[in-house]
């Protein structure tokens, strides 16, 4: 049910379709990135098995690609996690009112309606 609030985070959490889209996406870009560097690597070691001067120079703009595309990679799980956490807050503080953070310290937040 894609349209629907869906649960099943583990203790029960209710999850928005609108926040399920957004990690959807994410992961699509996740899985591209990484279906470009299986293919960056592939010539990077076919370069460099040539020992073809030209192709071992290529080599280095293709690493440089690689490395930034591992930083995308990164950049885009900890969007992931932090998403994934303050959907779980809203989620929970919906329930409760209210949250404790890890420091232990309580969390009133205030729900605007839009």
């Amino acid at each position: 049910m894609e349209g629907d609030i869906s649960s099943g985070i583990g203790n029960g959490t209710q999850v928005d379709s609108k926040v399920l889209q957004a990690f959807q996406k994410n992961f699509v870009q996740v899985q591209d990135i990484l279906d470009q560097n299986r293919l960056l690597i592939n010539e990077i070691n076919q370069n460099h098995e040539s020992k073809i001067p030209d192709n071992l120079s290529r080599n280095v703009g293709l690493i440089r690609e690689l490395n930034n595309n591992i930083r995308r990679v990164v950049d885009l799980y900890a969007d992931l996690s932090s998403s994934f956490t303050k959907s779980v807050d809203a989620s929970s503080e919906g329930e409760s009112g209210g949250s404790f953070k890890s420091n232990g310290k309580a969390s009133q937040k205030r729900i605007r309606s839009g």
